[in-house]
């Protein structure tokens, strides 16, 4: 029921900086890791919204020419990439449209998990749908509320959704900021410089992107809170109790940038410590610690300093790989792996290597890494993986596939370490994964290791079909 609306995404907005698009652009810079697919812009001067979006990385959708038309000192931007929807400018964010609370935009990041009842009920009352993700119905449900203000309106919609979401709004004359009240996707929010005393507002889904434009970090939106910035200055409003939170964990794993402060906590401290906590839990006898280059690194780092290993940067990336490019008329073995990554021969010739990556999810990609490192000569190849086995698709917006491709759902690990073809290999377990990242608390989301999900619905779909049938 869930499978077209999960979208991997970044998010950025900005208030009262009179270069608000082009601040927005460099956010969305910082954050393309977030999503490559598609990026857009929504900008408003205090009279029209104006929006641009399209598909593509960010700086390929906006030209200076393009963000030069993008006036005002007010914006929001988006950068997508969809995990399992339709793959269209039509599902590009941010959606912009003109209704009886004026000219709004919305970009999202998460996953409605009710999307589909919503939109089934819009479309029985007359709602006409233009894109398949669910970011369109929150605008359905403003547009249709009967209260007047933007922010009353938006408060009645997110009353009705459950899942994830990290939203930026902005108006004719105001940005809206809204999180989920389990905090499932970071939001953080921050100031930005102008002349004298005065300062404009910023909002990204990871600080990152305030580094690049000099902004200074103040906290994260709080789960379950709304934050409107006007010409009356900022006002914050707890829009729905907060519930138990759920950060997604995937966040500190892989998903943000290692150089990000995400849910109140430096990404690199969280990696580092799995490596670390990896060699303390799964050492072996090697010469060699060698990352999956480029989420591998840091657990690298940890997993060397911890066990005294040397580490190595023995697989080079490409980074200029394309969406698109030429294969050769033969078929070269495991040409897609060899066109991203390369092994350095010379630092694996007769060498017992450690290969740490943060994650096995089909387990082909693992596979011809390891062929790739013996091919180059390593005598032996030991693999380890800086979280616990996925067992379970996530419905809060980050791309795992179905439960039946999952390997570790459906193999142990002695299977797993068969198919990948390595000398051993051992996964950092649901405890050191908590410490490493410091939940002393239960904060955090793991349902992607435990199958445990912490919201109803999912809860109730994931049992039907273990109960009878009803026919």
């Amino acid at each position: 029921m869930f499978d077209k609306f999960h979208d991997e995404c970044g998010v950025f907005a900005v208030y009262g900086h009179p270069e608000a698009a082009n601040l927005t652009y460099l956010g969305l810079y910082a954050l393309q890791h977030r999503g490559q697919e598609s990026a857009g812009i929504a900008s408003s001067d205090g009279r029209d919204v104006i929006c641009y979006k399209n598909m593509g990385h960010v700086a390929d959708v906006f030209t200076p020419e393009r963000i030069g038309h993008m006036r005002g000192s007010m914006a929001i931007g988006h950068t997508r990439y969809s995990t399992s929807g339709d793959k269209a400018v039509l599902n590009a964010q941010p959606f912009s449209v003109a209704c009886n609370k004026g000219k709004i935009a919305v970009a999202h990041n998460g996953n409605i998990t009710n999307a589909n009842e919503l939109r089934n009920d819009l479309e029985a009352a007359g709602s006409i749908f233009q894109a398949t993700s669910d970011t369109e119905v929150i605008l359905h449900l403003i547009a249709r509320s009967r209260e007047q203000q933007i922010e009353a309106a938006l408060r009645e919609a997110l009353l009705q959704l459950e899942g994830a979401y990290s939203l930026v709004f902005v108006s004719e004359n105001k940005v809206i900021v809204a999180r989920d009240p389990y905090g499932f996707r970071p939001l953080a929010m921050g100031t930005v410089e102008l002349t004298g005393r005065k300062f404009g507002y910023v909002f990204a889904s990871e600080t990152c992107a305030f580094d690049l434009i000099g902004a200074t970090y103040l906290r994260d939106v709080e789960p379950g809170e709304m934050v409107i910035v006007s010409s009356e200055g900022l006002h914050r409003m707890q829009f729905t109790p907060p519930r138990k939170r759920a950060h997604c964990v995937f966040e500190h794993v892989y998903f943000s940038r290692p150089d990000s402060l995400v849910f109140g906590r430096p990404v690199q401290q969280s990696r580092e410590e799995m490596g670390r906590q990896l060699a303390r839990e799964f050492p072996v006898d090697a010469d060699l610690v060698v990352p999956v280059p480029d989420s591998g690194v840091t657990a690298a780092i940890g997993y060397a300093a911890e066990s005294g290993i040397p580490y190595r940067q023995a697989l080079i990336r490409n980074h200029y790989v394309g969406r698109t490019f030429i294969e050769p008329s033969q078929a070269i073995r495991d040409f897609g792996v060899k066109l991203k990554l390369n092994p350095v021969r010379n630092l694996l010739e007769g060498k017992r290597v450690v290969l740490v990556d943060d994650s096995i999810v089909r387990g082909t990609t693992s596979r011809k890494i390891v062929r790739m490192v013996r091919q180059a000569g390593a005598r032996e190849v030991h693999m380890r993986i800086s979280c616990p086995p996925t067992i379970s698709p996530c419905y809060y917006g980050v791309d795992t596939p179905n439960k039946s491709e999952l390997i570790a759902a459906n193999n142990s690990v002695e299977e797993i370490r068969r198919y990948v073809e390595a000398d051993t290999l051992a996964f950092l377990s649901l405890e050191k994964l908590q410490a490493a990242v410091g939940d002393n608390d239960d904060r955090f989301c793991y349902a992607c290791y435990t199958g445990e999900y912490p919201t109803q619905l999912v809860q109730i779909q994931q049992r039907l079909p273990l109960e009878p049938s009803r026919l």
